[in-house]
């Protein structure tokens, strides 16, 4: 048996947005569903049941983060996750693979996984699909993600860290390059070919990996489709994917540097070849619009940093659109940052006085931000919910114009 499963309670009419339940090991989470994101077992700044008030239901933690520092055994021997962390609902954990193209100081990747340096203190990791799975079994999430090769975006240009991630051959050792480069069309379609085959290959070993653990019915698995924005790619990535009985699947890779329409383009032609009976994740989405187009096209999961992030910097959301309280004319404003929202930050405090914290350098600014911001996205979530319950897409439009920008 498996250790997550899905309900589908209601499909919308006009869409392949779907309202459903995903039922873990440490509880169950409505969805379409937003994850906060704890890259270090921490939401940065914030208390867990904080976090559980703004309505969140489940939060992310990232492999990579946590295998440097503090490591995953000891995170193990303290009982996993869930008990170290305080925070007693579901958690999912990435592969790590998105961080060591990103962040790791790339030494080599080929067939067998990758070896690396930390960025915080240059010591060397070797992480394969195995080691993958085996970190994320002792960090204890109930769903964890197979180890998956995320080529960056088509248009991005590659700095010192990743040039050596753009190969001609899924055998060759890359070494870092010093000079910054820009990969044309060619290099970029055959980097998403290698990537799939790569992905594929890991995924095999993980779910091997996974089952020999002993832990199928305590962990759920999720497979990525990969395949850059590249529709063949995507499509033949999927088919793939889709042939391993997994409890749930992702789309990987939309969330490196492409702008919405490629994202909605990928989304809306990837999450159909996923089964209808699974739950699917958008992974790293991110923006109203892209949530609310995702959702539409049948996505159940999403995950950002985005919430806190522009918290701890003074950036707000807001049903219209970001706001930035450091600037002047917040001085003497003394509006909460959204009039008609219920979190805590604007229900007890003022523009002005939010200000007045990031100004002083206070602490207190970035977690009332952060605060607000996840609530934000928790109450677009409800009304997404409502909206599919409901029939009544129009009605979530006027109350989020964020969400549909003119000509969406």
């Amino acid at each position: 048996m498996s250790a997550i499963s899905y309900e589908l309670l209601q499909q919308d009419e006009t869409s392949n947005a779907r309202l459903g339940r995903v039922t873990t090991p440490h509880g169950s989470f409505d969805t379409p569903a937003f994850m906060p994101v704890g890259t270090q077992g921490t939401i940065k700044g914030l208390l867990p049941q904080s976090v559980a008030d703004t309505g969140a239901q489940i939060v992310l933690g990232n492999t990579y983060h946590l295998l440097l520092r503090p490591g995953s055994e000891l995170i193990a021997k303290m009982g996993g996750l869930q008990d170290w962390t305080g925070w007693r609902g579901p958690m999912l954990t990435d592969s790590g693979g998105f961080q060591v193209f990103s962040l790791g100081n790339l030494n080599k990747i080929d067939d067998d996984g990758v070896k690396f340096k930390s960025h915080l203190d240059g010591a060397e990791f070797h992480l394969t699909p195995e080691r993958s799975m085996l970190v994320q079994e002792q960090l204890g999430a109930d769903i964890i993600m197979a180890f998956d090769d995320c080529p960056p975006a088509a248009v991005e240009k590659l700095n010192p860290r990743n040039v050596a991630d753009s190969p001609v051959r899924s055998d060759s050792a890359r070494t870092q390059t010093a000079e910054p480069a820009v990969m044309t069309p060619a290099e970029y379609a055959k980097r998403v070919e290698i990537a799939n085959e790569r992905t594929l290959r890991w995924l095999d070993r993980c779910v091997k990996a996974h089952r020999a653990s002993g832990r199928w019915d305590e962990q759920g698995l999720f497979g990525i489709v990969q395949g850059g924005t590249d529709l063949d790619q995507r499509t033949f990535c999927a088919e793939q994917v889709t042939q391993h009985d997994l409890p749930g699947f992702a789309i990987g890779g939309v969330a490196v540097g492409e702008g919405s329409d490629e994202i909605r383009s990928v989304v809306e032609h990837t999450a159909p070849l996923l089964p209808s009976d699974k739950p699917r994740y958008l992974m790293g989405v991110g923006y109203e619009r892209d949530i609310v187009a995702a959702v539409r096209a049948g996505v159940d999961m999403f995950d950002c940093v985005l919430p806190t992030r522009n918290g701890r910097n003074a950036s707000a959301f807001t049903s219209t659109g970001l706001i930035r309280l450091k600037n002047a004319k917040f001085a003497e404003d003394p509006r909460p940052i959204e009039e008609g929202c219920d979190c805590v930050t604007c229900t007890g405090f003022s523009r002005s006085y939010i200000r007045h914290l990031f100004q002083a350098n206070e602490m207190l600014g970035g977690i009332l931000v952060s605060l607000h911001n996840l609530r934000h996205f928790q109450r677009l979530l409800l009304d997404i919910r409502g909206a599919i319950r409901d029939n009544a897409w129009s009605s979530l439009a006027e109350r989020w114009p964020v969400a549909f920008p003119a000509g969406a």
